[in-house]
């Protein structure tokens, strides 16, 4: 972030509330601002969404217009479901005159007569309704009438001075249409934001907003992701976890099964993550499931994220294991949510984690990591959001869990994403043969809080529940998937008696 700004500084708010907390309260009034983007990255929509602020706090406002009409305009705003009341809206369209082949003269270029009026009719627009906010769209017509970087530039000190006199807070909208790295109007603002869009291999394309520039004026750096949806840009600030830390106490809490409790030392502290790890089909979501049961039944609220499997599917599973949901469901104690792995993006998955924990959410459950690393192909450094979060959560005191699959069933296997250098503890999960029939084990590997158990279990999952045996002490090499024998079979879970 850069220098902090002078104390009781007035700011605009932008009517988008992740934008305003990204730019510390929104924009400071009376100063000039370039939004810059590709076409189609929301700039319009933006644009007309700060005049809409503005408007309904009684402030005059004025949108000029150079590339789009009025009524086109109104459509935009007519997508969102919004009014354009108390917003004027100035067409700067070219005379008649220019398109009269007839009427052409050769003592001056036709860009400069254009430039003049062009120039003269925004200024006359000002006059007139003497706004307190502005939005002109777009600097590219005066790039283009200016040809050339000098006049362009003096040109827009011009526009400056003369906004500055008027007491305006502006947003110059800029579509980048002219030669790259072109940085003629960045020196001259007080502030650049940039929008960019984002073509993924498969699913929705992704936005992102950085601020580019912000003179002597805090603000949160970085790439934020946003989205645009009926009612207009919405923008989701990059977390920070230094910014949020509550007290609370580490106590140890319980999943419910004494001897999972006992592998783990006591069972888990509050404010850690906890990662279970292991090929498909070992029970991990099952697993994930019995804590955020317990948590539920210590009278907290839990939210499960899914990105693997429907809703109805890991009710019926639950269910036939003995864990009726659906009542802790409609009680609002626990939360089931699917998370479309073609939609989401890092920023807004981060978001909707924060707004549950904000509303009193106590554990939380990421079932997987796999599901989260497909979701997101085209996206770099996922590791370092997924610590963010992690640090986020452990922050405000709730427990997290998250479950990853290795590739493979036995022998030596590999996982997409290693993570367990960022969990708290990491409980791992086995399928090993013996005695004809294929037997799962679980382990704790690390656990920071405290001391566990070192030993290897025997688990079932079946009608009855989660059932954990006793350590496996005749076995030897149950963690590789073929053990061998190393005594009788007095360890091994029997078979529940019909």
């Amino acid at each position: 972030m850069s220098a902090g700004a002078a104390p009781g500084a007035r700011r605009a708010g932008t009517g988008i509330g992740g934008l305003d907390d990204v730019l510390n309260g929104g924009l400071v009034r009376d100063r000039v601002y370039l939004l810059e983007g590709r076409p189609g990255t929301g700039k319009t929509t933006l644009g007309l969404q700060f005049l809409r602020e503005g408007a309904a706090a009684g402030e005059t406002c004025l949108y000029v217009t150079l590339s789009e009409t009025a009524a086109e305009l109104r459509e935009v705003a007519a997508s969102h479901g919004w009014s354009l009341d108390g917003i004027e809206l100035s067409e700067l369209v070219p005379p008649d005159s220019l398109l009269d082949a007839s009427r052409e003269q050769s003592l001056l270029y036709a860009s400069d007569l254009e430039l003049g009026e062009a120039t003269r009719a925004l200024l006359d627009a000002m006059a007139r309704v003497r706004p307190t906010r502005m939005v002109v769209d777009s600097l590219s017509e005066f790039r283009l009438l200016a040809q050339g970087s000098l006049r362009y530039r003096r040109q827009i000190l011009a526009l400056k001075h003369a906004l500055a006199r008027q007491g305006a807070t502006v947003l110059l909208l800029d579509d980048l249409t002219g030669e790259p790295g072109d940085r003629t109007v960045h020196s001259i603002v007080h502030g650049v934001l940039r929008l960019e869009e984002l073509a993924p291999d498969y699913g929705a394309e992704r936005r992102r907003l950085r601020v580019l520039k912000y003179r002597g004026t805090r603000f949160r750096g970085g790439n934020h992701d946003y989205t645009i949806e009926t009612g207009g840009v919405r923008l989701f600030p990059r977390l920070v976890a230094a910014e949020h830390h509550t007290g609370f106490a580490h106590d140890p809490l319980g999943s419910g099964i004494p001897e999972l409790d006992a592998l783990l030392g006591g069972g888990l502290e509050r404010g850690t993550s906890t990662l279970l790890l292991g090929p498909a089909g070992t029970g991990k979501s099952v697993l994930t499931l019995a804590f955020a049961v317990a948590a539920v039944h210590r009278g907290e609220r839990a939210l499960v994220c899914l990105f693997d499997e429907e809703i109805g599917l890991v009710l019926n599973r639950a269910r036939s294991l003995g864990m009726a949901l659906e009542e802790k469901l409609a009680a609002g104690a626990l939360v089931i949510e699917a998370v479309d792995a073609a939609e989401v993006s890092p920023g807004a998955f981060a978001q909707r984690i924060r707004a549950h924990v904000e509303a009193g959410m106590r554990s939380v459950v990421i079932d997987s990591l796999n599901g989260y690393h497909a979701a997101m192909p085209g996206e770099n450094h996922l590791e370092l959001h997924m610590h963010e979060l992690l640090q986020f959560l452990n922050r405000r005191g709730v427990s997290t869990f998250l479950t990853i699959a290795q590739h493979g069933l036995l022998g030596d296997m590999r996982t997409p994403v290693d993570l367990t250098y960022l969990a708290d503890t990491v409980v791992l999960l086995r399928f090993f043969e013996a005695t004809g029939r294929v037997r799962r084990a679980i382990s704790v590997m690390k656990k920071r809080a405290g001391a566990h158990e070192d030993t290897v279990r025997e688990y079932r999952i079946d009608a009855g529940g989660i059932r954990i045996g006793a350590p496996l002490t005749e076995f030897q090499g149950v963690l590789r998937g073929v053990p061998l024998f190393a005594g009788g079979d007095g360890t091994l879970i029997p078979d529940r008696e019909e």
